[in-house]
């Protein structure tokens, strides 16, 4: 997650937004953005109903995990891209940007 902050420029060029969702609660979200030195996109907590939105994009493990997973949605709201990675895996925001540039 501190490596697309790194490249929220970079993310803007191609008009987009970054948004992290987790399914930790709001208090942990914020303890984590802050060990982190700082996460300034949305963080989202979904947290109650736990992972319910996880659960509706296909990502919550047995046992009220989410994978970790990139989506790239549109503006109309169609999912043009998944990228689903091992929880101890990072996803690389250099893929994600050659995609948005492809799209």
């Amino acid at each position: 997650m501190p490596g697309f902050e790194r490249a929220l420029p970079r993310f803007a060029e191609h008009d987009a937004q970054v948004v992290g969702i987790s399914i930790d609660s709001v208090h942990s979200l914020r303890a984590w953005a802050l060990s982190m030195g700082g996460i300034t996109y949305p963080l989202l907590a979904d947290f109650w109903p736990h992972g319910e939105v996880a659960k509706q994009y296909g990502v919550l493990r047995d046992g009220g995990f989410a994978e970790r997973a990139v989506f790239i949605i549109d503006r109309n709201g169609i999912i043009r891209y998944i990228d689903i990675h091992a929880i101890g895996e990072a996803p690389d925001p250099e893929q994600v940007l050659e995609k948005l540039a492809e799209l």
